[in-house]
């Protein structure tokens, strides 16, 4: 599939007479705006086909409900639908993720290590929408209060973690696909428990927004698969965050460099 193709069957999977499409064949990008909302998105076809060369028509589908998804909030948020009593939620993004909205408004962030960075979101059922200053200050909230908020609700998510064992070496994985699977990182009380079962070196990824791995490494070998499995989800994910993973020791997270012939190379950086 190319990427004329692509645009062509985003199209037909997202026929809205009030969308009005601008493909630009130099940047490999689409142009979406909505015309009664006068609101709109930008879309990179390269990473779309290159997850379609792996997941195939589930790729596309990703896309069209992450769009659909986007767009219903934006209608949400023109009708006043967006109140404070929704829940508010951490999400965590690549410190390459933008910080301002489309509309040049500065999201509410925290820094988290040099890789990930946390935003702020009002859960609205099926999606969720990023808070930056005009929200904050629509719902007349401080941004201290929406912080504080958030690190409670994220405790408040359910744990349901699947285990797999591969050479001697255990991986945990909390995959809810509720939105805040990631999120989970930040929920330190969970992450205590779990290092207090841990007999190796216990590890944490997130390569999407979609997963949170712990990795209890007890061999070397443990870290070349922590360092493909994390590659895999990383490719694969709707919103990639990052393929590095981090130890976990003392509530601080310290990033793992995996070099050739199991060589573990670890650089610290402060939580």
């Amino acid at each position: 599939m190319n990427s004329e193709q692509l645009v062509n069957r985003l199209k037909v999977k997202l026929a809205d007479p009030n969308f009005n499409w601008q493909f630009d064949k130099k940047t490999d990008r689409i142009r979406l705006d909505h015309a009664v909302l006068n609101k709109g998105m930008d879309i990179s076809l390269p990473e779309i086909l290159a997850k379609y060369e792996v997941k195939k028509e589930q790729a596309i589908d990703e896309v069209v409900y992450t769009i659909s998804q986007t767009f219903s909030a934006m209608e949400m948020e023109a009708k006043g639908l967006i109140q404070s009593n929704h829940s508010i939620f951490p999400i965590i993004r690549s410190t390459s993720f933008p910080t301002k909205s489309n509309d040049g408004e500065l999201f509410i962030t925290s820094d988290h290590t040099a890789e990930t960075r946390i935003y702020y979101a009002l859960d609205l059922g099926n999606t969720y929408r990023l808070i930056d200053q005009k929200v904050l200050n629509e719902l007349n909230l401080s941004e201290s209060l929406v912080k504080e908020t958030a690190r409670f609700q994220v405790r408040k998510l359910a744990i349901k973690l699947k285990e797999d064992h591969v050479a001697g070496n255990v991986f945990y994985f909390l995959n809810v696909n509720d939105g805040y699977d990631a999120s989970r990182i930040l929920n330190e009380s969970f992450l205590k428990e779990m290092e207090a079962k841990i007999e190796g070196d216990m590890t944490l990824s997130v390569p999407h927004q979609d997963v949170l791995i712990i990795g209890d490494i007890r061999n070397d070998v443990g870290y070349d698969v922590l360092a493909q499995m994390t590659m895999h989800f990383f490719t694969v994910g709707t919103v990639p965050v990052t393929s590095l993973s981090f130890l976990y020791e003392n509530g601080e997270l310290e990033p793992i460099f995996i070099m050739a012939k199991n060589r573990v190379e670890k650089e610290k950086e402060n939580k």
